[in-house]
């Protein structure tokens, strides 16, 4: 079992930046490709960004492209979702998932695959 938290949620104004992590523990971090995800009020899950196992591979959806950075460090068993010039719509429950994979080069744009899931962290975007 992995258990994941995310921090670094908070309120900022537009065009600020927040760093997201979400720290594991349990299992081996370096087995597990990593993922992000969204929850706006009223709205659906939606995918933000994903990281493989190594690093070496990342995928973005096409809305924060360019504005965010996943990365993790697996030292530390920490993946980051580096946010910078956030938009009000970028509002959302923040959550980080874990998928096990003996693939180094996987990662996973939909949140079936994932195994774990964090409890999420608010971010507020005003205006």
């Amino acid at each position: 079992q992995v258990q994941l938290v995310e921090s670094g949620g908070g309120l900022v104004q537009a065009g600020g930046s927040l760093r997201l992590s979400c720290a594991a523990s349990g299992r081996t971090f370096s087995n597990y490709a990593m993922g992000w995800f969204r929850q706006a009020p009223g709205k659906e899950r939606e995918f933000v960004a994903c990281i493989s196992r190594s690093g070496a591979s990342t995928y973005y959806a096409d809305s924060v492209k360019g504005r965010f950075t996943i990365s993790r460090d697996n030292a530390r068993n920490t993946v980051y979702l580096q946010m910078n010039n956030l938009k009000p719509e970028d509002t959302a429950v923040y959550y980080c998932a874990a998928k096990f994979t003996y693939y180094s080069g996987d990662v996973y744009t939909t949140g079936q695959p994932y195994d774990h899931w964090g409890q999420g962290t608010q971010v507020t975007v005003s205006s």
